[in-house]
This record gives structure tokens, C-alpha cells and sequence, in this order.
């Protein structure tokens, strides 16, 4: 698995999780690595270490994805010390605890889409102005991380976050056709349960393992599980995949 011309990512949400185990697992690919991270910036530069390690160069740059100056300053920033991206991984997410609907403020829904979203699309609107061949660009890879939350619903548990990857799914496919013939793939992953921090957040910490059962494969996936699936789509053995939706999910 080889990169493309300019060799380098911008990896969202990368200070852990599947982030983290795609802008280590691209490192070793011969990537340079953008560690895109929110809040924890220790976490960040603990991921930079580990790409610098394996050769290659890495750069922390903290920005929330729904803010539109940050996500500006952000592939400013990148641009300025590693060069122009030719590959996104729109990794940056939220969940929130469980609950149904009626119990659900208006401030959690509307968080909810704007990072899982507008962030998304907002990263990806600053790709596109430097990967489309129509803006003086190479090319490019984006892949967006979606959810099998997206066909199932989430009932009962957050519903918010599946229509938000419900969202993120109509986006990779619209999008995959509109850059078709500018020299852009765009992708999405659908991970199932996965053994990721983000369950905390949900407010059961345990309920990758609880959940087995579900689960065809009677296990929650790996966050490098999913970071070599995104691999994959970002590297030249994918040159014909686009709009494609890919399930990692164990089956389910």
C-alpha cells in the first residue's frame, strides 16, 4: 500500500480511537500524519510521537471540527508546516448519553449535527478547494467515518447520533459524484461496535463487550480493525471505489 504524490493525511479526532489507530497505521505506510484533535492535546502529541517514530512527520493542530474559523485555521496550519493534504479521514465524532428522544434538549441534537455534520462537511468543503483538479489541486482521498447506528436507528439509546450518521452516508455518496471527474474519491466506513473510549461517553463504559451477543462475529470490533479498512480505501488498491459505503461491523 503505497500513497499518492504528496504522502500526507489530515486525520480527525486522531488523540485516540480509530483516529488514532489510522494516522498510526497510515505512518507506517509511508505517511505524513496531521493529528487533528479537539481538546486533549497531551493525547495529541503522544500520536505525533508514535508517527515520528516510524519516520515519518507529524504535526498536533487542535481545532473543533464545528467551528468554522478553527476548521480554516486549521488546513491553514497543516498547509503551512507539512504541505497540501491529498488525503482526509473525517474521523471527528460525538455521542452523548443514552436516552430517548423526548429526553433529549434541543443543545444535545443540535451539537450532535454540528459535529458530526457540519464538521464533516466543513472539513471536507476545505479538502475539496485543495485536492479538485477543478481548484488547481492533484487529487485526493476522503473518507468519513459513519456508523451502522446510520441502518439501525439507535432506538432507545440515541437516535440523534444514527440520524446523524444517516446523515454522513446520503453526504459520501453525493459528494463521490460530484467529484468524480476531479480527481477525488470519497468513501465513508461504517464500524459497528467497536472497542473505543467513546462508550464512556454514552455512559457505559463496558458496553462493547456487553453487547457481544448482538454481534455475528460475538465480539466488538478493533480500532485497528476499522483503521485498516480506511487504509485500504485511501490507498491506490481502492483506485476504483468510490461512493462506496463500507461496513466493518462483524456482521451486524
Amino acid at each position: 500500500m503505497t500513497p499518492t504524490t504528496s504522502h500526507i493525511a489530515l486525520v480527525t479526532g486522531a488523540s485516540r480511537g480509530i483516529g488514532k489507530a489510522t494516522a498510526r497505521l497510515l505512518a507506517e505506510h509511508g505517511w505524513d500524519i496531521a493529528v487533528n484533535y479537539a481538546r486533549d492535546g497531551a493525547a495529541a502529541d503522544l500520536v505525533v510521537a508514535d508517527v515520528q517514530r516510524l519516520g515519518q512527520r507529524a504535526l498536533a493542530v487542535q481545532a473543533d471540527v464545528a467551528d468554522e474559523a478553527a476548521v480554516l485555521a486549521m488546513f491553514d496550519a497543516v498547509e503551512e508546516k507539512l504541505g497540501p493534504i491529498n488525503a482526509l479521514v473525517n474521523n471527528a465524532g460525538i455521542v452523548d448519553l443514552k436516552a430517548r428522544l423526548e429526553e433529549m434538549s434541543a443543545a444535545r441534537i443540535r451539537r450532535m449535527f454540528e459535529v458530526n455534520v457540519l464538521g464533516t462537511m466543513l472539513c471536507a468543503r476545505e479538502a475539496v478547494k485543495r485536492m479538485s483538479t477543478q481548484h488547481g489541486g492533484t487529487g485526493g482521498v476522503i473518507v468519513n467515518l459513519s456508523s451502522v447506528a446510520a441502518t439501525l436507528g439507535a432506538p432507545g439509546m440515541y437516535v440523534d447520533y444514527a440520524a446523524s450518521k444517516g446523515a454522513i452516508d446520503s453526504f459520501t455518496v453525493g459528494l463521490a459524484r460530484e467529484l468524480a471527474s476531479e480527481g477525488v474519491r470519497v468513501n465513508a466506513v461504517r464500524p459497528g461496535i467497536i472497542d473505543t473510549e467513546i462508550h464512556a461517553a454514552s455512559g457505559d463504559a463496558m458496553r462493547a463487550f456487553a453487547s457481544s451477543s448482538l454481534i455475528p462475529l460475538q465480539r466488538p470490533g478493533t480500532p485497528l480493525e476499522v483503521a485498516q479498512a480506511i487504509a485500504w480505501l485511501i490507498s491506490d488498491e481502492a483506485a476504483y471505489v468510490t461512493g462506496a459505503v463500507l461496513d466493518v461491523s462483524g456482521g451486524r
